[in-house]
């Protein structure tokens, strides 16, 4: 098999690719239908929305079934990824959504179930990080340590994706972006079962995203961001453990946990930042609002396609910038990250005060 991998390699990840594609593009329009007959649409009265009908939110169940079919047909067991521990967390949150996306879920059940799950992965399956290179100053993790910082990552980045489905497209597209460059990387690694999965969660939000591009016709609900989120989560481990080397080698990839970090970028700072803004203004950080980045660049006049692409390409900017400064360091390579977003945040605030103060003008002109 392995053989055939050195030889076949290009035509076989591009048959991953459209594989997954090619069975969640033809789930969506029986999705679609059932929704539709039963009358399962997005709840239209919530203040977040931004569309003005109702849309089906199951397309997280395309995503998923996409995904896991091309996982069970070509990704090869090797103990690079225990897949029974991966699926088992897949299905396990796959059902928490879909029952989210229909009924709803309590927000203390949720984080029972993701705990779980995150626990499945790190201490059965024993998908953690054992070291942090060395940025700020931190190498090896305890045992201990190791787990509580591997959940407490998962975590993270699991609901950092939930928050960001919140316009046409942007999950979806963040997904592709983070997925697509770890099978990129692993390929250039040499680990083909890591490029494998994450070419099938690839092909998989690909054939999604034909039905969830403006106007959306679905959009993929918890169900579909949660697991786009756990397989990032657990790439972007698996990505940061195969490249660690014995201090007297030279790495085949530098700076890595910094490329992981541009990696993951727009969940990351929307996250962290909606949540500071939250506890600083006395509020509960998982009380809903309006202030997402991308809800902020709604503001502005930018429909959903547009805010998407920008914020893609500052996602695919941030990779490209480690890429070429990779000799900076791990360290000032997340400062240069951050500064560019903050810098970009910064920006938008800008032009929103700016377009409030000349709405006010305008209106005061005639008062």
């Amino acid at each position: 098999m392995m053989e055939f991998l050195h030889d076949h390699t290009i035509v076989y990840y591009l048959f991953i690719v459209a594989v997954s594609i090619s069975i969640t593009t033809f789930a969506i329009p029986s999705i679609l239908h059932v929704a539709r007959f039963r009358h399962l649409y997005d709840d239209l009265g919530h203040f977040r929305k931004t569309h003005d009908h109702g849309i089906p939110r199951l397309g997280g169940v395309a995503i998923f079934v996409g995904f896991t079919i091309t996982s069970l047909l070509f990704c090869m067991a090797d103990k690079s990824l225990p897949n029974n521990y991966l699926l088992t967390a897949c299905i396990i949150l796959f059902a928490m959504g879909l029952k989210d996306d229909l009924s709803g879920v309590n927000s203390s059940t949720k984080f029972i179930i993701q705990l779980i799950v995150c626990t499945i992965l790190v201490v059965l399956g024993d998908i953690r990080l054992t070291s942090l290179y060395g940025v700020f100053g931190i190498y090896d993790l305890s045992y201990l340590l190791s787990v509580c910082v591997s959940i407490l990552f998962i975590l993270m980045i699991v609901n950092a994706f939930n928050l960001i489905d919140g316009i046409d497209g942007l999950a979806a597209a963040t997904g592709i972006v983070a997925n697509g460059a770890f099978a990129a990387l692993f390929i250039y690694g040499h680990q083909y079962e890591l490029a494998a999965v994450s070419l099938a969660m690839t092909g998989a939000i690909i054939g999604f995203m034909k039905f969830n591009l403006t106007p959306a016709k679905i959009f993929m609900g918890d169900t579909g961001s949660l697991l786009i989120g756990l397989i990032a989560a657990v790439m972007a481990m698996k990505f940061m453990e195969v490249n660690k080397f014995p201090s007297h080698q030279s790495p085949q990839i530098y700076s890595v946990p910094a490329l992981t970090f541009a990696i993951l970028i727009v969940p990351i700072f929307d996250t962290t930042r909606i949540f500071i803004i939250r506890i600083a203004n006395g509020v509960s950080p998982f009380v809903a609002d309006r202030n997402h980045i991308h809800h902020r660049m709604l503001r502005l006049g930018l429909n959903h396609l547009q805010t998407t692409l920008i914020l893609a390409g500052i996602n695919i900017a941030s990779i490209c910038m480690v890429l070429i400064f990779t000799d900076y360091g791990n360290s000032a390579l997340i400062v240069l990250i951050v500064g560019v977003v903050l810098l970009f945040n910064w920006g938008i605030t800008f032009l929103i005060r700016s377009k409030e103060r000349s709405g006010l003008a305008f209106r005061n002109l005639f008062t």
